[in-house]
């Protein structure tokens, strides 16, 4: 596989932001190495073209590098850092935001024999694999539209399908596919992650949760730990942890504040689950938080 071009259109293009002129399309460019962050991954297609990056999930741990992709079907809490950067030989990702209408469209248009057999129940919601020819020779056509603005608005939507489609009957295509299926076990369990989400300083049981997703509860359960690699109580307080640290980047001296915000009633349970989580007490990861430059796009990136 010949990435030589891609590195010299991902290293021609990049912004600090990652914004590119392609709706949806992403370029990261990092210089050196930075402690593992937390962050949301997006719903993503993130492929290195240089450098590598180390993804935690839950207690499953992702590594891809020069060469592989790796794909988030659901929005979930990570942690993640480039393992492999420098001046000399910067990291370097394209990435492209997947969006369920787009895959259920790509799915009703596709013939009955189009299509690999479905899988049994929930794939995880994260995958990697070694990115074939055909589907880098497309991320390349793709970056090539930004130094041709005129065919841009034509061409981009075009390759973006065609890419779309790869990644659809390619290695990880069920992860993908299940990304557009109204009734798919991964959009109950999505559904599930966004309540839980949206209502993540609540206490909750886990049946509930369950029905509200449209499945029995030990179905839920099941498909949850093997979407997310955590149980729902573990995805809360995975949440509510991520959230109490961007408050604290802002609000350092308020502890005890920030841990009830996010939904802690005892200050010292917050404490000794922020340490185990993140490495330090939450007063002084706070202190160095602030040092520290604020992503703002996907990490998968």
């Amino acid at each position: 596989m010949d990435l030589d071009e891609l590195r010299t259109l991902l290293a021609r293009h990049a912004r600090p932001d990652m914004t590119t002129a392609i709706d949806g399309v992403l370029i990261s460019k990092v210089e050196q190495p930075h402690p593992p962050s937390p962050a949301m991954s997006g719903t993503v297609l993130a492929l290195i073209v240089q450098g590598a990056k180390r993804i935690a999930l839950g207690d499953r741990v992702y590594e891809y590098r020069a060469g592989q992709y790796l794909v988030a079907s659901v929005d979930l809490p990570i942690t993640g850092h480039f393992t492999e950067a420098s001046p000399e030989r910067p990291a370097l990702g394209f990435g492209l935001t997947l969006h369920p209408a787009s895959v259920a469209e790509l799915l009703l248009q596709a013939g009955p024999g189009d299509l690999p057999p479905a899988g049994a129940g929930a794939p995880s919601g994260m995958a990697v694999s070694d990115a074939p020819d055909d589907f880098v020779d497309a991320v390349v056509r793709l970056l090539r539209l930004l130094d041709q603005p005129r065919h841009l608005t034509v061409l981009a939507p075009l390759i973006k399908r065609e890419i779309l489609w790869r990644l659809i009957i390619g290695e990880q295509g069920a992860v993908v596919r299940q990304l557009g299926l109204a009734d798919s076990s991964l959009t109950h369990i999505a559904r599930a992650v966004r309540w839980i989400r949206d209502h993540y300083t609540q206490s909750f049981r886990v049946e509930d949760v369950a029905q509200l997703a449209g499945m029995s509860a030990s179905a839920f359960y099941r498909n949850f730990q093997s979407v997310t690699a955590m149980s729902p109580i573990q995805f809360q307080k995975q949440i509510r942890l991520q959230e109490a640290r961007l408050l604290l980047a802002t609000h350092p001296g308020d502890v005890t504040g920030v841990g009830s915000r996010v939904g802690y009633d005892s200050p010292s349970q917050f404490s000794r689950e922020y340490r185990r989580q993140f490495g330090a007490p939450p007063s002084e990861d706070a202190a160095r938080l602030r040092g520290l430059p604020r992503d703002t796009a996907p990490a998968l990136v």
